[in-house]
């Protein structure tokens, strides 16, 4: 079952770590998009994550629920169900959640996990993201070990967030925030270790410079060495096995020299999704464009339904996102890497 359970999860973390190598993690919104990075990890023989956001899990549910919740179970059940066609291993993981949003999207998805579990089933998701990046890290850290605790009870691993990642995704705008929430510092990361040490198993988004979007050459100031300076400070004082599991958020557009560079410094996870939006919805417009004629109904013509069947469009847009999702993998050297039938 390519599905990663929980050992198969946190082995396919530690394979990274051991091999300086990081996972491509696509934030998904519909069965395209789900199967274009499945069958670009199939066909790159890499395992990989596929993660849902609040947004994903809204627009999922149909325009009038707006229910997060419905949304991302409907995609992760699918994602359950599509991937026992491929043999490679897949983690399932929700993305950004802010405090305001724990109770009403994180919570009731873990328990929809211990409901699961209770019945034999296996996780709905392996991961999740707590982004309490806005608080104070005192606050942040406190909310952190709560929900660490309520989800070691289940077998899943908590990502958590200290900085703040610039620019705008589904919605949260940090753009106006001041450049040094964009670092995080060696001493909030040995706050972070010495938090959630021993609680459970977790991921860590520390900050360097890194936004969402995509940007032109030079406007993002990424400081990959922040990274490596706060690991060296956490193995300094409690030894190597205190080394991060980290997670490289607004990884679109990064120059493939600075992308390998954070590799070297514990980064086992790269978010990877205004390209991937940008891949899918090209070769969309390609279509269109190409056979605007046939697409619409012009001047009292009858179009050609050949051209204007979703499917049509639809299978390349999923063809785009297999494409940029395998140069990803290449780009963070999990190709041909699949612990799959090893674990």
């Amino acid at each position: 079952m390519p599905i990663a359970t929980p050992a198969q999860y946190a082995a396919m973390l530690d394979a990274a770590q051991e091999g300086s190598y990081a996972y491509p993690a696509m934030n998904v919104t519909s069965l395209p998009t789900i199967n274009g990075a499945l069958k670009a990890f199939a066909d790159k023989k890499s395992d990989g994550i596929i993660q849902v956001s609040t947004g994903g899990g809204q627009f999922a549910s149909g325009l009038d629920p707006k229910d997060a919740v419905l949304g991302a179970i409907i995609l992760a059940e699918a994602t359950h169900r599509l991937a026992e066609k491929y043999d490679v291993l897949i983690a399932l993981h929700t993305d950004h959640c802010q405090p305001g949003k724990v109770d009403s999207f994180l919570k009731p998805l873990i328990a929809e996990t211990a409901r699961r579990r209770e019945a034999g089933l296996p996780n709905l998701f392996q991961s999740h993201m707590l982004d309490a990046s806005e608080l104070p890290l005192k606050e942040n850290l406190e909310l952190s070990v709560d929900l660490l605790k309520l989800c070691a009870e289940n077998e899943i691993i908590l990502e958590v967030e200290a900085g703040v990642v610039g620019g705008e995704e589904d919605g949260v705008d940090n753009s106006d925030q001041p450049a040094d929430k964009l670092y995080t510092t060696p001493e909030d990361m040995v706050a972070v270790y010495e938090a959630l040490n021993g609680l459970g198993r977790y991921m860590f988004a520390a900050t360097f410079g890194n936004v969402h979007g995509s940007y032109k050459p030079g406007a993002v100031k990424l400081r990959p060495e922040i990274l490596k300076a706060g690991q060296e400070a956490v193995m300094v004082k409690y030894g190597k096995e205190a080394e991060f599991d980290l997670v490289f958020h607004g990884g679109s557009g990064t120059p493939e020299d600075q992308l390998r560079e954070t590799l070297e410094y514990g980064v086992v996870k790269m978010n990877i999704d205004t390209d991937t939006q940008y891949a899918f919805t090209r070769p969309v417009v390609d279509h269109i464009m190409k056979n605007y004629d046939g697409v619409l109904k012009i001047d009292g013509e009858v179009g050609n339904k050949k051209v204007y069947d979703p499917r049509s469009y639809l299978k390349a847009a999923e063809m785009g996102v297999v494409e940029r999702m395998g140069e990803a993998c290449d780009d963070l050297y999990s190709s041909g890497k699949t612990i799959f039938g090893k674990v």
